[in-house]
């Protein structure tokens, strides 16, 4: 995941998690993980070669109710 954008929608998820209170490190660790779950969403309706960070953004809820699960 290293096309343009997809560490600004790390950077928003852990910031998220942060203003939800929890300490930075678990911040970090969960939007870490958060953000690989929805990126391997996204990958499998778009394909890998094609993701773009639209994608990773729209695989988030599914990746928190997979995660909640």
């Amino acid at each position: 995941m290293a096309t343009a954008g997809t560490g600004d929608v790390l950077t928003g998820m852990i910031a998220s998690l942060t203003g939800q209170n929890l300490p930075p490190l678990e911040a970090s660790i969960l939007g870490v993980y958060l953000h690989g779950l929805a990126g391997d969403i996204a990958a499998e309706r778009t394909g890998e070669h094609s993701l773009i960070a639209g994608d990773i953004i729209e695989g988030i809820p599914d990746a928190f109710s997979r995660f909640r699960a």
